[in-house]
């Protein structure tokens, strides 16, 4: 029986049957659609399978919301027929680029903040609202370097596009504390700026040091367990806003099945201890 979302995994091949058989309470899972833009095969198979037993979210990596050309109609068209088929919950996408003149590249590029890049990410938005028939969320970037040119804070730059465009928040709090330790802001202001009704969906993850600067500079690797700083912002953050559906992501260095329960067992165990839910079963 498919219940509501709680703490959930990003869905990885070599745990289809994992997946499949988890019965926990509140599991759900994770996809980038772009994965799955054919017409069938064996992911199919196990994706229709893991949806039949958990809820899914889709999460794009491919629709170069900040870039200077409007969202490939042929991309839309694809994660339109997608979402009609497997319903995912809530369908995300990220606060970058990565197209240009017909190239695609390998990485979620940054962007000045500027008033013109609020005008046109909002337009991308709106018309990717409008194909895919619904709501979208999006995520906040980690960032490495400080550009120019900024007319907006990352934090009041998101929450002008969702009031702009009727769009929520995906609040990636590994990329918080990953940007706010390489630029030098406080990650907790950037936690507390955000309003609790534009926060749909919280992800988690591992980073790594770089090779070269050490702890001066973290790379959001996505290859190693959850850290303690990361584990600390999530809860403050719930403690605020209230229980949201909750991802562990890991793409790098995939470990056992049973590992990355592990860590989203601790994730929902924050989600049941929540003031809110306190107050609510007291």
């Amino acid at each position: 029986m498919i219940t509501a979302p709680a703490a959930g995994l990003g869905l990885k091949p070599q745990h289809y049957a994992d997946a499949i058989s988890d019965t926990v309470a509140g599991a759900w899972f994770e996809v980038h659609p772009e994965n799955y833009m054919c017409d069938g095969g064996a992911r199919h198979a196990a994706l229709a399978a893991v949806r039949d037993r958990h809820p899914l979210s889709f999460h794009g990596v491919g629709l170069s919301l900040a870039g200077d050309e409007t969202p490939d109609e042929a991309h839309l068209a694809r994660l339109r027929q997608l979402i009609d088929r497997y319903e995912p919950f809530v369908v995300s996408e990220h606060l970058a680029w990565s197209r240009r003149r017909g190239v695609y590249h390998p990485d979620l590029l940054p962007f000045p903040r500027t008033s013109a890049a609020l005008a046109r990410i909002a337009q991308h938005i709106d018309r990717t609202q409008d194909v895919v028939g619904r709501r979208i969320l999006i995520e906040n970037p980690s960032l490495y370097l400080a550009l120019d040119g900024h007319d907006f804070g990352e934090a009041e730059f998101l929450i002008s596009l969702a009031r702009r465009t009727g769009c929520g928040l995906l609040l990636d709090v590994n990329n918080v504390h990953v940007s706010a330790n390489n630029l030098g802001y406080s990650a907790e202001t950037y936690i507390d700026t955000l309003p609790a009704d534009l926060i749909s969906e919280v992800h988690l993850a591992g980073h790594a040091p770089d090779p070269a600067l050490g702890a001066r500079l973290l790379i959001d690797t996505h290859g190693a367990p959850v850290d303690a700083a990361v584990w600390s912002l999530y809860r403050r953050l719930i403690n605020r806003v209230g229980p949201r559906p909750t991802l562990i992501e890991r793409d790098d260095k995939i470990p056992a099945y049973t590992d990355l329960v592990a860590e989203r067992d601790v994730a929902a165990a924050f989600l049941r201890r929540t003031p809110e839910n306190v107050h609510a079963t007291a």
